[in-house]
């Protein structure tokens, strides 16, 4: 998540030490399995490890370890049989973006990573769903010692659900109605440059897009106020009626999806579902821990994630996300104090 500080300026490495990390997984999609299949924990630690490694040097913007991030996503996607967008490539491109690095500052051309599954209903394909995660993060630092920000939790875990959520859904039995959209992010650490983007520049359009779900911090379960084993929860909790669909797939599978007294509320606008909801849609950020004693530290490794637990939370998840694409009503925002400004600009959006 985005804490509102600069990222730390990352440091020079060798393309040959990248080029031999840049091994891209050989596990192949499930065939026929149907949307309540378990997500393999294996699976989601292998996309953290290799996203989280050292050799990706903290992933941030502007970097070639961000770039192979890029590509390692796309790859992915095009494993599990998502569609590219219409130019055949899993790539939006945001041209001269402005990136700070150690010989200054620079202007250069960053990715979001894009794939979708389009929706099996005649008229509803045309509305959308989304689900995303930002895939960079701080980089790392001149010294000695452990100098990189791995972001293993903020947020490989991330990426690494939405990964997984895709290879459900676009290998069960149970067909989405509306069509879904998986995003990963570039520059949320930067003030959320990817999804800001995106928004400004939509692929999908927005007034089509009902709902979008956002993926953060997913994979650690130590959080400050306590453990959080088969627990989520949702960014803005009382402000649309996306999470009383979240609320029920947890319940459905044993997963508490609650409302955080201070969070919930607090993190809002702290990562890219703020882009989406200031432009009207419903959209929040799911995450586990909300806070945790590395959070944006060198410590943030991919031994730490509890593996098992975040295999279930992205069992909700991709459930979620098929209640969404095939509920009869899209979400909506609430007509609460604290969501009056996004109710009035989906009001907007949709013409009404």
């Amino acid at each position: 998540m985005n804490n509102m500080r600069s990222a730390l300026s990352p440091v020079k490495w060798s393309g040959a030490a990248l080029l031999a990390a840049a091994v891209l997984l050989s596990a192949s999609s499930r065939q026929g399995a149907a949307v309540s299949s378990e997500v393999s924990p294996a699976r989601l630690k292998q996309h953290v490890e290799y996203l989280a490694s050292d050799a990706l040097q903290g992933r941030a913007t502007g970097t070639p370890g961000k770039e192979a991030a890029a590509e390692y996503i796309a790859a992915r996607f095009r494993e599990v049989g998502l569609k590219p967008l219409p130019d055949g490539r899993y790539f939006q491109v945001a041209k001269g973006v402005a990136v700070r690095t150690r010989e200054g500052n620079a202007a250069v051309d960053q990715r979001n990573v894009i794939g979708w599954i389009e929706g099996s209903h005649a008229d509803l394909r045309e509305e959308f769903v989304v689900v995303s995660a930002h895939y960079d993060h701080l980089g790392a630092r001149p010294g000695e010692g452990d100098t990189i920000f791995n972001g293993a939790n903020d947020n490989a875990s991330g990426v690494a659900g939405l990964i997984e959520v895709a290879r459900s859904l676009a290998s069960s039995a149970a067909k989405p109605k509306r069509s879904v959209v998986f995003v990963a992010f570039f520059g949320e650490e930067r003030g959320m440059l990817g999804s800001r983007h995106y928004v400004a520049n939509p692929p999908f359009p927005l007034r089509g897009t009902v709902a979008v779900l956002n993926l953060e911090q997913i994979g650690r379960t130590d959080d400050t106020d306590g453990r959080q084993l088969k627990r989520a929860s949702l960014t803005g909790f009382d402000y649309s009626t996306v999470s009383e669909v979240v609320k029920a797939a947890g319940a459905a599978r044993g997963v508490e999806v609650y409302k955080h007294p201070r969070n919930s509320d607090a993190y809002f606008l702290r990562s890219d579902n703020a882009s989406f909801a200031r432009a009207g849609v419903p959209a929040h950020t799911l995450a586990v821990a909300f806070a945790f004693a590395d959070y944006h530290g060198v410590d943030d490794e991919a031994d730490r994630l509890d593996y098992e637990n975040m295999a279930v939370v992205c069992d909700v998840i991709a459930d979620a996300v098929l209640r969404l694409a095939n509920a009869a009503d899209a979400p909506r925002w609430n007509d609460v104090p604290a969501a009056q400004p996004y109710l009035e600009r989906w009001r907007q959006l949709r013409g009404g």
